[in-house]
Protein backbone atom coordinates (compact mmCIF):
# COMPACT_ATOMS: atom_id res chain seq x y z
CA UNK A 1 0.00 0.00 0.00
CA UNK A 2 1.50 3.30 -1.07
CA UNK A 3 1.24 6.15 1.64
CA UNK A 4 -0.09 9.35 0.89
CA UNK A 5 1.94 12.04 1.91
CA UNK A 6 0.18 14.79 3.63
CA UNK A 7 0.88 18.72 4.38
CA UNK A 8 -1.32 19.94 7.32
CA UNK A 9 -1.62 23.66 7.34
CA UNK A 10 -3.70 25.29 10.33
CA UNK A 11 -2.45 28.03 12.58
CA UNK A 12 -3.60 27.22 15.58
CA UNK A 13 -1.26 24.58 16.89
CA UNK A 14 -3.48 22.48 19.42
CA UNK A 15 -5.66 21.55 16.22
CA UNK A 16 -3.06 21.05 14.02
CA UNK A 17 -1.58 18.86 16.31
CA UNK A 18 -4.63 16.79 16.82
CA UNK A 19 -5.20 16.79 13.38
CA UNK A 20 -1.58 15.37 12.56
CA UNK A 21 -2.41 12.70 15.45
CA UNK A 22 -5.75 11.73 14.11
CA UNK A 23 -4.90 11.37 10.55
CA UNK A 24 -1.17 9.78 11.13
CA UNK A 25 -3.47 6.88 12.68
CA UNK A 26 -4.58 6.19 9.43
CA UNK A 27 -2.93 3.28 7.66
CA UNK A 28 -2.12 4.77 4.36
CA UNK A 29 -1.68 8.49 5.41
CA UNK A 30 1.42 10.00 6.37
CA UNK A 31 1.84 13.96 7.93
CA UNK A 32 4.87 14.44 6.38
CA UNK A 33 4.70 18.70 6.92
CA UNK A 34 3.15 20.82 9.07
CA UNK A 35 2.74 24.94 8.67
CA UNK A 36 1.34 27.60 10.65
CA UNK A 37 0.91 30.45 8.12
CA UNK A 38 -0.31 29.88 4.65
CA UNK A 39 2.78 31.94 2.96
CA UNK A 40 4.77 28.77 3.92
CA UNK A 41 2.25 26.33 1.92
CA UNK A 42 3.81 26.44 -1.72
CA UNK A 43 7.54 26.26 0.18
CA UNK A 44 6.10 22.63 2.39
CA UNK A 45 4.22 21.67 -0.13
CA UNK A 46 7.41 21.37 -2.68
CA UNK A 47 10.12 20.36 -0.12
CA UNK A 48 8.13 17.49 1.16
CA UNK A 49 6.76 16.45 -2.43
CA UNK A 50 3.25 16.51 -0.87
CA UNK A 51 0.26 14.39 -2.47
CA UNK A 52 -2.41 16.05 -0.58
CA UNK A 53 -2.58 19.88 1.30
CA UNK A 54 -4.96 20.07 4.14
CA UNK A 55 -5.38 23.98 4.59
CA UNK A 56 -7.47 25.90 6.92
CA UNK A 57 -8.96 29.29 5.73
CA UNK A 58 -8.01 31.79 8.22
CA UNK A 59 -4.27 32.05 8.52
CA UNK A 60 -1.44 34.30 8.77
CA UNK A 61 0.81 35.58 5.64
CA UNK A 62 -2.06 34.18 3.27
CA UNK A 63 -5.22 32.48 3.26
CA UNK A 64 -6.11 28.91 2.94
CA UNK A 65 -7.73 29.91 -0.41
CA UNK A 66 -5.19 31.94 -1.61
CA UNK A 67 -2.68 29.07 -0.36
CA UNK A 68 -5.00 26.45 -2.85
CA UNK A 69 -4.86 29.24 -5.81
CA UNK A 70 -0.93 28.84 -5.35
CA UNK A 71 -0.87 25.58 -5.56
CA UNK A 72 -2.82 24.78 -8.29
CA UNK A 73 -0.87 27.18 -9.98
CA UNK A 74 2.37 25.57 -9.12
CA UNK A 75 2.07 22.33 -7.95
CA UNK A 76 -1.09 21.52 -10.07
CA UNK A 77 -0.46 17.71 -9.05
CA UNK A 78 -1.07 18.74 -5.68
CA UNK A 79 -4.82 17.74 -4.27
CA UNK A 80 -5.99 20.58 -2.07
CA UNK A 81 -8.46 20.07 0.96
CA UNK A 82 -9.93 23.09 2.59
CA UNK A 83 -11.31 23.41 6.07
CA UNK A 84 -12.73 25.77 7.73
CA UNK A 85 -14.46 26.57 11.32
CA UNK A 86 -16.92 28.86 9.72
CA UNK A 87 -19.45 27.17 6.74
CA UNK A 88 -19.61 30.19 4.58
CA UNK A 89 -21.22 29.78 1.62
CA UNK A 90 -19.08 32.18 0.07
CA UNK A 91 -16.06 30.37 1.45
CA UNK A 92 -17.03 27.20 -0.42
CA UNK A 93 -17.74 28.81 -4.05
CA UNK A 94 -14.30 30.95 -3.63
CA UNK A 95 -12.30 27.94 -2.66
CA UNK A 96 -13.85 25.41 -5.60
CA UNK A 97 -12.87 28.79 -8.20
CA UNK A 98 -8.93 28.77 -6.87
CA UNK A 99 -8.64 25.04 -7.63
CA UNK A 100 -9.46 23.29 -3.42
CA UNK A 101 -10.64 19.68 -4.77
CA UNK A 102 -13.05 19.59 -1.39
CA UNK A 103 -14.17 21.51 1.06
CA UNK A 104 -15.38 20.11 4.84
CA UNK A 105 -16.04 21.85 7.96
CA UNK A 106 -13.33 21.45 10.67
CA UNK A 107 -16.07 19.37 13.02
CA UNK A 108 -16.08 16.77 10.44
CA UNK A 109 -15.38 13.58 11.72
CA UNK A 110 -11.11 12.34 11.34
CA UNK A 111 -12.49 9.59 9.68
CA UNK A 112 -14.48 11.53 6.89
CA UNK A 113 -11.20 13.96 6.62
CA UNK A 114 -9.05 11.03 5.90
CA UNK A 115 -12.09 9.68 3.17
CA UNK A 116 -12.01 12.93 1.34
CA UNK A 117 -8.06 12.92 1.24
CA UNK A 118 -8.44 9.72 -0.19
CA UNK A 119 -10.95 10.41 -2.84
CA UNK A 120 -9.14 13.80 -4.03
CA UNK A 121 -6.30 11.41 -5.12
CA UNK A 122 -9.22 9.11 -7.43
CA UNK A 123 -10.02 12.98 -8.81
CA UNK A 124 -13.17 12.80 -6.62
CA UNK A 125 -14.60 16.51 -5.75
CA UNK A 126 -15.88 16.00 -2.15
CA UNK A 127 -18.13 18.90 -0.40
CA UNK A 128 -19.98 19.28 2.55
CA UNK A 129 -23.35 18.36 1.29
CA UNK A 130 -24.94 21.39 4.04
CA UNK A 131 -22.29 24.16 2.64
CA UNK A 132 -22.93 22.73 -1.26
CA UNK A 133 -27.02 23.56 -0.62
CA UNK A 134 -26.36 26.91 1.49
CA UNK A 135 -23.90 27.76 -1.44
CA UNK A 136 -26.70 27.34 -4.54
CA UNK A 137 -29.21 29.39 -2.48
CA UNK A 138 -26.95 31.99 -1.62
CA UNK A 139 -25.73 32.85 -4.97
CA UNK A 140 -22.57 34.47 -5.78
CA UNK A 141 -20.70 37.24 -4.39
CA UNK A 142 -21.46 40.49 -6.19
CA UNK A 143 -18.70 42.12 -5.18
CA UNK A 144 -16.08 42.59 -7.32
CA UNK A 145 -12.55 41.62 -6.97
CA UNK A 146 -11.61 45.56 -6.10
CA UNK A 147 -14.78 46.21 -4.06
CA UNK A 148 -13.54 42.89 -2.26
CA UNK A 149 -9.94 44.49 -1.61
CA UNK A 150 -11.08 47.82 -0.38
CA UNK A 151 -13.66 46.37 1.65
CA UNK A 152 -10.97 44.10 3.74
CA UNK A 153 -8.56 46.81 3.62
CA UNK A 154 -11.61 48.93 5.26
CA UNK A 155 -11.97 46.10 7.86
CA UNK A 156 -9.37 47.76 10.46
CA UNK A 157 -11.36 51.41 10.79
CA UNK A 158 -8.63 52.54 8.17
CA UNK A 159 -9.44 55.73 6.40
CA UNK A 160 -10.48 56.58 2.87
CA UNK A 161 -6.65 57.79 2.95
CA UNK A 162 -5.00 55.15 4.78
CA UNK A 163 -6.40 52.90 2.11
CA UNK A 164 -5.72 55.17 -0.78
CA UNK A 165 -2.24 55.35 0.45
CA UNK A 166 -1.87 51.27 0.57
CA UNK A 167 -4.00 49.91 -2.43
CA UNK A 168 -2.07 52.89 -4.48
CA UNK A 169 -5.80 54.54 -5.56
CA UNK A 170 -7.29 57.61 -5.36
CA UNK A 171 -9.19 58.74 -2.44
CA UNK A 172 -12.07 59.49 -4.63
CA UNK A 173 -11.80 55.48 -6.16
CA UNK A 174 -12.04 53.98 -2.65
CA UNK A 175 -14.88 55.95 -1.71
CA UNK A 176 -16.63 54.55 -5.13
CA UNK A 177 -15.84 51.27 -4.35
CA UNK A 178 -16.59 51.43 -0.84
CA UNK A 179 -20.27 53.08 -1.62
CA UNK A 180 -20.63 50.37 -4.55
CA UNK A 181 -19.76 47.43 -1.97
CA UNK A 182 -22.07 49.39 1.06
CA UNK A 183 -25.41 49.34 -2.14
CA UNK A 184 -24.09 45.47 -2.94
CA UNK A 185 -24.28 44.25 0.49
CA UNK A 186 -27.60 45.96 1.34
CA UNK A 187 -25.55 47.91 4.54
CA UNK A 188 -25.65 51.31 6.32
CA UNK A 189 -22.05 51.73 6.36
CA UNK A 190 -18.95 50.58 5.74
CA UNK A 191 -18.41 48.38 8.90
CA UNK A 192 -21.74 46.70 8.71
CA UNK A 193 -20.74 46.11 4.97
CA UNK A 194 -17.96 44.25 6.16
CA UNK A 195 -19.71 42.35 8.96
CA UNK A 196 -22.05 41.43 6.41
CA UNK A 197 -20.07 40.20 3.69
CA UNK A 198 -17.90 37.83 6.22
CA UNK A 199 -20.66 36.64 7.79
CA UNK A 200 -21.42 35.46 3.46
CA UNK A 201 -17.82 34.68 2.75
CA UNK A 202 -17.27 37.31 0.65
CA UNK A 203 -14.19 38.76 2.19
Amino acid sequence: MSMIRLLLAEDQSMVREALAALLGLEPDIEVVAQVARGDEVLAAAREHAVDVALLDIEMPGMTGIEAAAALHRELPDVKVVVVTTFGRPGYLRRAMESGADAFLVKDAPASQLAEAVRKVLTGERVIDPTLAAAALADGASPLTDREREVLRAAADGSTNAEIAAVLHLSQGTVRNYLSMAIQKTAARNRAEAVRMAREKGWL
